[in-house]
């Protein structure tokens, strides 16, 4: 069984949209592919026919995937969210000593996370670090460019 995994509403009417376009729009156009390829002949030497049963695995394992998600998803509320410790859905302003600098980052789900709209996976190494931290506390987080040493500063929504 795998883990729970917090969404927001915006996140799970995502994955949920994308699940029904592959099972629909997705499946369709695969059996096409596969419709085509078959029907130029001899298989055991064709390569689109081989290329559209890859990408049919490769869709149905996502399919799979997705359904598992949105199986033991949890949406929260925000309204809800206590503000006394870093937690999924949380806004988290942080100071970077090192460089002086602060950030702010939304603590996501892995599923949730999109580095450029500031939202990080609580899985990520700077978001299980910040995780039940709070306002005051430092924490020291290894990534791929050394070590960082963390403030959290505000927690909000």
């Amino acid at each position: 069984m795998s883990k729970v995994q917090y969404l927001t509403q915006e996140g799970y009417d995502k994955l949920e949209a994308e699940l029904k376009d592959l099972k629909t729009r997705g499946r369709r156009e695969i059996a096409e592919e596969i419709s085509e390829a078959r029907a130029k002949g001899d298989l055991s030497e064709n390569a689109e026919y081989d290329a559209a049963k890859e990408a049919q695995g490769h869709m149905e394992d996502r399919i799979t995937k997705l359904e598992d998600a949105l199986a033991n998803a949890r949406v929260l509320d925000k309204s809800e969210l206590d503000l006394s410790k870093v937690r999924v859905l949380t806004t988290v302003t942080i100071l970077n000593k090192k460089m002086g600098k602060e950030m702010k980052y939304t603590l996501v789900s892995p599923n949730e996370a999109d580095f450029a709209a500031g939202k990080i996976s609580v899985d990520s190494p700077i978001g299980q670090a910040l995780m039940g931290r709070e306002i005051g506390e430092t924490v020291e987080v290894d990534v791929p460019a050394g070590k960082l040493e963390l403030e959290v500063k505000n927690i909000e929504i």
